[in-house]
C-alpha cells in the first residue's frame, strides 16, 4: 500500500521594482547629479536577505551614476564607512545592475509585488513633472502593490494623482527630506543645492500629513501601501516596512 504525499510547491519569490533616477545636471550648482548609494544598496540588502527577486530599472534606461558625496570611495570621504555600498560598488555582478538599466516604459505592475524609488539629487531635476513616473506610482498604488519612495525620491508624491484626480497622498502621513536636513546640506557645501525644498511644497498642500523625525535619522512611515523615508539613512528602514508588509 502506498502512503499518500503531499507535496506542496515552493512560493514564487516576492519581486521588487526598483527606480533609481537618471544621470542629470544640476540647474542650480550645474554639477552632475544621480542616485544615492546607501538608498539603492541598503534597501537592496534588506529585500535580498529577506529572499525577494529584485529588478532595478531608471525612467530613462541606460547607466546609471552616483552622487559624488554618497560614493564610499570619494575623496571627501562623506560615505566612507558605508560597506555595504562599498561592497556592491565593488562586485561585478552588482555593478552590471547600473550599467544598462531598462527603462520604465514596458513595466506593468502586476509583475511585482511592490515599487521603490531611490532618491538622491537628480529626483529633484528629473523626477518632478515626471509624468510617465507620476503614472507609474499612482498604477502600482492603484494596483493595490505596496509603494515605497526615500528621500528625494519623494518629490514625486508632491504631483502624482490617483484616476480620480485626486493627489495620492490626499489624507495620507508621509515624510520626506526636510527642511532641517536641506539647510545643513546647503551649510556643508555652502550654496543652495535644491530648486525646491519638499517639506515646503509639502506641507502647502491640502489635506495631507507630512512630518519629519530629528535631522539625519533613519525614519521611515507606512499608510497602508504608501511608504516613505525621510533621508539616505532611512532606506533599510523604509525596506523593512514593505517586508513587513509583504511577509518573507
Amino acid at each position: 500500500m502506498s502512503a499518500n504525499i503531499n507535496v506542496t510547491a515552493p512560493s514564487a519569490k516576492k519581486r521588487i521594482l526598483m527606480i533609481a533616477a537618471n544621470p542629470a545636471t544640476s540647474t542650480v550648482t550645474g554639477w552632475p547629479v544621480g542616485f544615492w548609494w546607501a538608498e539603492l544598496t541598503h534597501p537592496y540588502w534588506a529585500f535580498t536577505e529577506a529572499g525577494y527577486e529584485v529588478e532595478l530599472r531608471s525612467p530613462e534606461g541606460g547607466a546609471l551614476q552616483a552622487d559624488g558625496y554618497s560614493d564610499p570611495q570619494d575623496a571627501s570621504g562623506y560615505s566612507a564607512d558605508d560597506l555595504l555600498s562599498l561592497g556592491f560598488k565593488t562586485s561585478p555582478r552588482h555593478r552590471a545592475l547600473l550599467e544598462d538599466t531598462k527603462s520604465i516604459a514596458d513595466v506593468r505592475p502586476q509583475g511585482y509585488d511592490a515599487l521603490f524609488l531611490v532618491g538622491g539629487q537628480s529626483p529633484m531635476f528629473t523626477f518632478r513633472d515626471n509624468a510617465a513616473l507620476q503614472r507609474l506610482v499612482a498604477a502600482f498604488y492603484e494596483a493595490g502593490k505596496v509603494t515605497a519612495l526615500v528621500c528625494h525620491a519623494t518629490c514625486v508624491l508632491l504631483e502624482t494623482r490617483l484616476r480620480s484626480g485626486e493627489l495620492l497622498v490626499r489624507g495620507k502621513t508621509w515624510t520626506g527630506f526636510a527642511n532641517s536636513e536641506e539647510r545643513f546640506a546647503d551649510s556643508f557645501v555652502g550654496q543652495r543645492l535644491q530648486p525646491f525644498w519638499i517639506e515646503d511644497d509639502a506641507r502647502a498642500l491640502e489635506d495631507t500629513n507630512f512630518v519629519v523625525d530629528q535631522r539625519f535619522r533613519a525614519f521611515a512611515v507606512r499608510d497602508g501601501l504608501l511608504v516613505t523615508g525621510q533621508q539616505q539613512f532611512s532606506g533599510a528602514a523604509a525596506a523593512e516596512l514593505v517586508i513587513a508588509a509583504l511577509g518573507r
